[in-house]
């Protein structure tokens, strides 16, 4: 199989003998967004910017923005506010730059540009300009989705802008490797050095959630060519990384627009083909889309961890239905059968509303029975609250927001007893486990069934002396705190 490599350290340490000009990257958001500051970090090298997570000492502070929902956008304001305490030239970039442009500039004069996604090519460029005090015209939001035909299979050849996808049509040519196919140059510079790595499968969404502005400022679901993935796997194998996490808005779409109609399937084959990759993990399935030869195929892909994050986010069929979603409390569980006959031991997890328009005492009841019988291993809940630019804002019979925190915390409550049963329901298993930091106080890790950030870990205990990060190990669980287990040492590292 071909693969690229990125030449964004050899580009900034060709230009070690002058004084490098330096950029803070601030991250805030999903695992997509760390995806887009990843580009982000190859390109501003490639065109001489060190690159650092440190703003009280670098010439611009760029801050990736997390626009999905009120919490987020409150802390992508005050990350901004804080970097401009620091003296340094201030960049928005990222989701709610890209959903907001000029109406945030407008807002937040400290910040010195709004950029957005179609600035991501040449961003070093731009930071150059607001470097220089050149001024950059505020970024002019607008409905993403009419960059691209609306005929799936016509998305690949449009010219669009879609971050993380490094099509000969938006790459910068001092980003890439010269001695590799344009369309398979890898556009990325790794900002952690850990044994796991997010890698981005797609952008945007072509589904209508009546909660969700997503769709409008991350455009139509396109999907990345196997070709590029593979290429950028290979890569990320050889930087060390041991675990792949698949990201993307809606990752059973997959191949929707590619000529393959089993492309994710045959993805999964490639990738565990790559030396030195052991898990590949899949986030953000759709269970309305989720195909019974997908799950048997991600049972019979040896390196395909038995992970399942379904996107249930309520489990009431009259619910679901105003939420422009599919499904019912019925129809999950019996999803959920269907996995754990072919993987009885597989990892499942969710997101849930609560209090969303015309939702019911007896629709948080239904709910709440759905998460009791489910066994999820982890599920997070959350509080509805209006988003600007989505449906749900005109939908009638919206919950009292007393009503609304009252039945997050009953939900929540619940989902911390359930989600700690599920973990001590696990004692006794025997598990392999990857090791990710080894310190003083103990060695932690995760299981197969744990996705990184969000699942809860695993402390090893015995014989552990020697391991590193990026080790596997055979361990059995012997005790559970909350949703993180305790595991002690069976089989020495491998």
């Amino acid at each position: 199989m071909s693969s690229a490599h990125s030449t964004a350290d050899q580009t900034a340490g060709d230009q070690s003998g002058s004084a490098a000009k330096s950029v803070a990257l601030l991250t805030l958001g999903c695992a997509r967004n760390e995806t887009d500051s990843e580009e982000l970090a190859a390109r501003l090298s490639a065109g001489g910017w060190r690159i650092s997570d440190d703003g009280e000492n670098a010439d611009v502070v760029m801050v990736n923005t997390c626009g999905f929902i009120e919490q987020a956008k409150t802390e992508s304001i005050d990350v901004l506010l804080e970097a401009a305490n620091t003296g340094a030239k201030v960049v928005a970039t990222g989701c709610m730059a890209e959903r907001y442009g000029r109406e945030l500039a407008e807002s937040l004069p400290e910040a010195d540009a709004v950029l957005g996604f179609d600035h991501y090519p040449d961003m070093a460029a731009r930071l150059d300009d607001i470097l220089s005090g050149r001024k950059i015209e505020s970024h002019q939001p607008g409905d993403r989705r009419k960059l691209l035909p609306l005929a799936p299979a016509a998305r690949q050849a449009a010219a669009a802008v879609v971050p993380g996808h490094s099509r000969a049509a938006q790459a910068d040519g001092a980003a890439l490797d010269a001695g590799a196919p344009q369309h398979l140059a890898v556009v990325r510079k790794r900002l952690t050095d850990g044994p796991v790595a997010n890698l981005k499968l797609a952008s945007g969404c072509d589904r209508r959630c009546t909660f969700c502005a997503i769709p409008t400022f991350r455009g139509s679901f396109v999907s990345r060519t196997p070709e590029e993935i593979l290429a950028e796997a290979a890569w990320l194998a050889s930087e060390g990384v041991k675990e792949l996490n698949l990201v993307s808005e809606n990752t059973t779409s997959y191949g929707k627009d590619l000529p393959d109609t089993q492309a994710l399937e045959h993805l999964l084959e490639g990738m565990a083909a790559i030396d030195g990759i052991e898990w590949i993990r899949l986030s953000y399935l759709q269970p309305a889309e989720l195909r019974p030869s997908l799950i048997e195929a991600m049972h019979r892909t040896e390196k395909v961890v038995p992970y399942f994050d379904l996107s249930f986010q309520h489990s009431s069929a009259k619910v679901l239905r105003r939420m422009r979603r599919f499904g019912s409390t019925e129809n999950f569980l019996a999803l959920l059968d269907q996995i754990r006959e072919v993987s009885p031991l597989a990892g499942a997890r969710t997101n849930v509303i609560v209090g969303f328009p015309g939702e019911t005492e007896e629709d948080v009841e239904e709910l709440m029975g759905f998460l009791e019988a489910a066994r999820l291993d982890s599920t997070g809940v959350f509080a509805y609250s209006d988003e600007d630019g989505t449906e749900a804002v005109a939908l009638d019979g919206h919950v009292p927001e007393d009503e609304v925190q009252d039945r997050h915390t009953r939900v929540a409550m619940l989902v911390d007893e359930l989600v700690s049963q599920r973990a001590a329901d696990r004692v006794g298993e025997t598990m392999t486990v990857l090791v990710e930091s080894v310190e003083d106080d103990g060695v932690d890790g995760r299981g197969a069934h744990q996705a990184p950030e969000v699942d809860g870990t695993v402390a090893l205990v015995g014989e552990v002396e020697g391991l590193e990060p990026g080790d596997f190990v055979t361990a059995k669980v012997v005790d559970s705190h909350g949703v993180d287990l305790v595991a002690e040492l069976v089989e020495e590292a491998w």
